[in-house]
């Protein structure tokens, strides 16, 4: 039970909380600039800026002085106050909620992998030229040839379908699994930077019945992991303030693998976080 000066600062502070992701990707979209690694969390996933600046308190979560109104056809008014109406949500949404409360607990009982090195996102341009990689606007670090040795020498061990569909179709090949959206269940590792990333996806995709901070957490750590993504790729983003890592150096392997381990840390607490509130 939440009384109105407590639900509407906890409304408050994860608006303004969000207002500082949100405010420079909308200038940038107003001016028609792109920024491939602060807007990447925007354009690649749905959840749309609003969506994510909207406020939820969550199942179980009954706010006084309030109107059902303020918060969406999903709540309801009670005798105490404003609550989800969690069976309405649930009834519409138990496949996808049943299908990732199982992805979400398979990933958690696994040891984490650490051994990728970033090479998923030279596989996305293995063999193409400046004009053929995605991020056009930018360019590699290394030449086109020496791109692929890279990845030719260090091997593909990634286990993520979502970037292992981005592969280029000679990188595929080269990749020890094959994902799929069937095996997803059967193959996704807590090391994984993209199934870390994806926790927000999920938090999401779980809204209304998980708090908007859980969600937002999710966000911050999802941005976070992505700018050691594109630091690691081949692309050269020294402009935009992100030194490389050489991941195709010891140093650079080092220094990605130490990150990585710290990122499924702090991802295993918000998925143990995202198993509780489904339970």
């Amino acid at each position: 039970m939440l009384d109105a000066p407590r639900w509407r600062a906890r409304r408050q502070a994860h608006q303004d909380r969000v207002d500082a992701w949100l405010a420079p990707h909308l200038a940038r979209r107003q001016a028609g600039e792109r920024h491939p690694v602060e807007d990447f969390l925007f354009t690649y996933y749905s959840h749309r800026p609003a969506q994510l600046r909207r406020w939820h308190p969550g199942a179980g979560v009954t706010l006084r002085d309030a109107e059902p109104a303020e918060f969406g056809p999903d709540y309801r008014a009670t005798a105490t106050g404003v609550t989800l109406d969690t069976g309405r949500v649930r009834a519409r949404r138990a496949e996808s909620v049943t299908w990732i409360r199982g992805l979400l607990a398979a990933t958690a009982a696994r040891p984490a992998h650490l051994g990728c090195f970033g090479m998923h996102e030279w596989a996305m341009v293995y063999r193409q030229t400046q004009d053929e990689i995605r991020h056009d606007a930018w360019p590699l670090r290394l030449s086109p040839d020496r791109t692929a040795e890279v990845v030719e020498e260090r091997g593909v061990r990634c286990s993520h379908f979502d970037a292992y569909r981005f592969f280029t179709a000679p990188a595929r090949p080269l990749n020890v699994l094959r994902p799929t959206r069937d095996s997803q269940h059967a193959l996704e590792q807590p090391g994984c930077l993209h199934a870390n990333m994806d926790l927000y996806k999920w938090a999401y995709k779980l809204s209304p019945l998980v708090a908007s901070e859980l969600v937002a957490d999710c966000f911050a750590l999802a941005r976070e992991i992505r700018t050691l993504d594109m630091r690691a790729s081949p692309y050269d983003l020294a402009a935009l303030g992100h030194p490389p890592v050489r991941v195709e150096t010891p140093e650079g392997r080092a220094e990605y693998a130490a990150a990585q381990r710290g990122f499924a840390g702090r991802a295993a607490v918000l998925r143990a976080r995202l198993l509780a509130a489904l339970d």
